[in-house]
């Protein structure tokens, strides 16, 4: 006898926000129906266990289309639902028995079963695209069959009916195409293929659909008939994911080819990272770094994340929870039973559990890396090239939080040996009696080679590790030093190269001619101080500055609309130069040259740096007159 029932109040309230906003896309109501199949075939394997009755010899689930009548038919010969347990999980919404199930399971101290549906919502889904679903199923419990079916609306009827096998079957009588939507893309058997794959690929059962298969022509067809077809059932889901493989049972080939297809690259990857953990919280992981940054890298269009799926169920593409923004460059997927997610299963709830698995992502990719550091340098090398600055970023963000994990990571360009090295690298390559590292910012060696700052470096033999990103510096501010070896650069501040007693000359004579320093000062009006040098050689000037701010941290502020921010620049006479003496005499004599002079030089020390000077006009006009002189 049919018996027609109300959904409750808060039922019809829940249902109406399932249809309406719960759900992102409605093409998720394939994944979540067949993902409810799935959880049904895993009940029924796990009672056939202890009872042989029960069980089936071939598992699987069947997707029908009927584009005549507009009718989607999911089927599986799962465990099957009594007339109580219709009312029970599909007259109230948000019932799950998958989760009571399990909850049963674990009271027994039984194994562990793999239930994928543990979410009694997603059957309602179906009402995004449908505009009445019936649900035939024959439970083996009671041997007794049922139909329920519904508008979605206020009300649901269940009525005794007849099925031979045990299990379910949802037909779901689709809605009108509208100029917005068309639901009767659904019917289409490469849709539904393309769904499955998007999101069901790697459920453990069968998914069966039919496929128009082309009848081969035979000598006797005319060339210009259309060609014949016919129907063939077949499975179109990988069922085992490359990932739930033991890694020694994966040929490199295997997951090369598994990267390129699955995110759309023509080359290799440089290398893999296959995760496999089982302990309190259990998940696979495929990594992957991709050979050359994707084309998409540096748009606005690539956002970091690793696909997420739980027990095989494709639910997010881009789960940034999952990694850090410095690495972002990481390809891959997470696959776990035990992340928390929202009721739509397309959204991450916070929870200890996915910071766990993110800690691990990263340490292991990290780990990887230190590897390839070390066992395959051409690779890393060429690694670094492409995605280096990720790591510099990494180091630098959150006022250096993560220097410990990646400060032995990093590899820079260096001046003696001509290639790049750690900062590990050059301190085993140091001299004695050298007690910090040295380094200097330019585009290239070159650049750097020109600075009037190298003389006395490269007089000592010392090393200097040359800086070419704007993060650089940055960089080296976060990280202050290495192994206790204080970062210098050559530019800035005290570099304590010269003897005690010429360094005590200096400042003796430094003494003597502070009025010609001073009246020097006071024709630069852009310089904090200008002083005797303890770094020049041959070059009768330079600039250094003071503070935290270096010259090229200036100019990556200034790219950066930070114009009014400018290092406190320090102008450096080198007092064994014939243009002191120049400029001595006039002191005594002409202070009008005195103050040409001084801007001449201190325009020369700029440009060295490669700063342009705010009035090069001036400047020409300031050469030629002392030039008529």
């Amino acid at each position: 006898m049919k018996e027609t029932k109300e959904f409750k109040t808060e039922t019809k309230r829940l249902l109406d926000m399932m249809i309406n906003s719960i759900y992102t896309h409605k093409e998720i109501f394939l994944r979540e129906l067949i993902s409810n199949a799935s959880d049904a075939i895993d009940k029924r394997h796990y009672l056939a266990l202890t009872n042989n009755e029960y069980s089936d010899s071939e598992y699987k689930i069947l997707i029908e289309a009927d584009k005549e009548n507009r009718t989607l038919k999911i089927t599986d010969n799962g465990i099957g639902m009594t007339k109580e347990e219709l009312e029970e999980h599909l007259g109230t919404i948000a019932k799950s028995g998958s989760k009571e199930f399990m909850e049963s399971v674990q009271k027994e101290n039984t194994p562990e079963v793999d239930i994928i549906g543990q979410f009694g919502v997603g059957f309602y889904s179906a009402f995004m695209v449908a505009k009445r679903v019936d649900v035939l199923t024959k439970s083996i419990k009671d041997n007794k069959a049922y139909l329920f079916s519904s508008e979605g609306l206020d009300s649901y009827t269940i009525d005794e009916s007849q099925k031979d096998n045990y299990g379910t079957v949802i037909t779901l009588y689709l809605r009108d195409d509208t100029d917005d939507i068309k639901y009767s893309d659904y019917l289409d058997e490469y849709t539904i293929k393309d769904l499955v794959r998007k999101y069901s690929d790697y459920v453990r059962y069968p998914i069966q659909t039919w496929v128009t298969k082309y009848d081969p022509k035979d000598d006797k067809d005319d060339k210009d008939s259309e060609p014949k077809t016919h129907l063939e059932l077949e499975t179109i889901n990988s069922m085992l994911p490359i990932w739930k493989k033991n890694k020694s049972e994966v040929t490199e080939e295997e997951l090369n080819n598994f990267y390129k297809s699955k995110f759309m690259d023509y080359q290799d990857p440089i290398t893999s990272i296959h995760i496999n953990v089982e302990c309190m919280l259990t998940y696979n992981a495929l990594l992957f770094i991709p050979k050359k940054p994707l084309y998409d890298f540096y748009t606005d269009r690539n956002e970091r994340g690793l696909q997420l799926y739980t027990k095989g169920v494709f639910i997010l593409d881009k789960c940034k929870e999952l990694i850090p923004e410095y690495l972002r460059f990481v390809k891959g997927l997470v696959d776990s039973a035990d992340l928390p997610l929202n009721i739509s299963r397309e959204m991450l709830q916070e929870d200890r559990a996915i910071k766990k698995i993110a800690t691990n992502v990263e340490k292991k990719i990290l780990a990887e890396l230190a590897r390839m550091l070390k066992n395959d340098r051409n690779k890393y090398e060429e690694f670094f090239k492409d995605y280096g600055v990720n790591l510099k970023y990494g180091l630098y963000e959150d006022y250096g939080a993560k220097k410990e994990q990646l400060k032995d990571l990093i590899i820079l360009n260096s001046y003696n040996q001509n290639k790049k090295i750690t900062f590990s690298e050059y301190k085993e390559a140091m001299p004695e009696g050298q007690k910090v590292i040295y380094y200097a910012s330019g585009k290239d060696k070159e650049a750097v080679d020109k600075l009037p700052q190298m003389d006395l470096i490269k007089s000592k033999g010392y090393d200097v590790l040359i800086l070419t990103d704007d993060i650089d510096e940055f960089m080296i501010q976060v990280l202050k030093d290495y192994d206790s070896l204080e970062f210098k650069s050559i530019n800035q501040g005290d570099l304590n190269l010269i003897d005690e007693e010429e360094s005590k000359k200096i400042d003796e004579l430094k003494e003597q001619k502070k009025d010609l320093l001073q009246s020097v000062k006071e024709a630069l009006p852009g310089v904090k101080d200008v002083i005797l040098s303890k770094r020049l050689v041959d070059a009768p000037c330079c600039l250094s500055t003071e503070g935290g701010l270096s010259f090229e941290m200036e100019r990556v502020l200034k790219n950066q609309n930070h114009a009014d921010i400018k290092a406190d620049r320090v102008l450096e006479l080198n007092p064994n130069h014939q243009i002191f003496k120049k400029l001595e005499d006039c002191y005594n004599n002409d202070k009008e040259s005195l103050n040409r002079m001084a801007k001449i030089l201190y325009t020369q020390a700029l440009l060295m740096e490669g700063i342009l000077p705010d009035d090069p006009q001036q400047y020409s006009k300031d050469i030629c007159e002392l030039l008529l002189k």
